[in-house]
């Protein structure tokens, strides 16, 4: 959420992912990228929906794969959640399950940034330790902060919580970087979801997908592989037109 587009996605894991034969289709969500910036919508069940609007749009019908990094990971579950009959499986990279308080921990989050935002100190510390890149791109979320109601939206939203987590029949690969705070969320997603397994990355942090991109895009193809190599969905997907 904030400064990532789907240039995340391009300039990383989706020319390989296409290569091997994939259809890929990459987006950037309302009030991000070059998507456009309504005042209000920014509750989860809005982005979910957005998705929905999308694959319809496309003619995409049958199950598909997703991919969501970080808050894009809450969205995809949600949607499967809402749908799930439009999803094959998920792979989620860098992401907190949408359960129990995770509202009030994104919206409080979003509500720091914002403040380190307005603040020129903060904001030349950021630069200083993360470089001019990272401090750019965060400062294109400001105005995503200041100009929209996302953070009470986050805040008011409906999330699938554990029952919805525990209806999931698709499979899930979770992607964490050692280093995130996130990783410790592996555990508790491999309790929630029937059919999930976790994949803790050495040496990485919350930036996992732009910092390891062939790790990522390696964990992501064979898992693939691996699905069409069981015979029962190699049948299932030998008969689906």
């Amino acid at each position: 959420m904030g400064p990532d587009s789907l240039a995340d996605y391009y300039f990383t894991i989706a020319a390989g992912i296409a290569a091997a034969g994939h259809g890929v289709v990459m987006y950037d969500q309302r009030g991000h990228g070059r998507s456009e910036r309504p005042a209000t919508g920014y509750r989860l069940e809005d982005f979910s929906a957005d998705l929905r609007n999308l694959l319809d749009a496309l003619g995409i019908h049958r199950p598909a794969v997703l991919v969501g990094n970080s808050f894009g990971g809450a969205v995809a579950v949600d949607f499967a959640v809402r749908h799930p009959h439009r999803v094959s499986r998920i792979l989620l990279i860098e992401s907190a399950p949408p359960v129990g308080d995770w509202p009030q921990r994104m919206s409080g989050f979003l509500s720091h940034c914002a403040e380190t935002l307005c603040d020129a100190q903060a904001t030349d510390r950021m630069e200083q330790e993360h470089g001019r890149f990272v401090a750019r791109l965060a400062r294109r979320t400001r105005p995503l902060l200041d100009e929209t109601t996302l953070i009470e939206d986050i805040a008011a939203g409906r999330i699938p919580g554990e029952d919805g987590l525990h209806s999931l029949a698709v499979p899930v690969l979770a992607l964490y970087g050692a280093d995130s705070a996130l990783a410790a969320s592996a555990p508790a997603l491999e309790r929630l979801l029937p059919d999930c397994r976790t994949v803790i990355v050495p040496g990485q942090g919350h930036t996992l997908l732009v910092d390891a991109p062939r790790t990522v895009g390696a964990l992501l193809l064979g898992w693939l592989r691996e699905d069409l190599s069981r015979p029962e969905r190699a049948t299932a997907r030998a008969r689906t037109p």
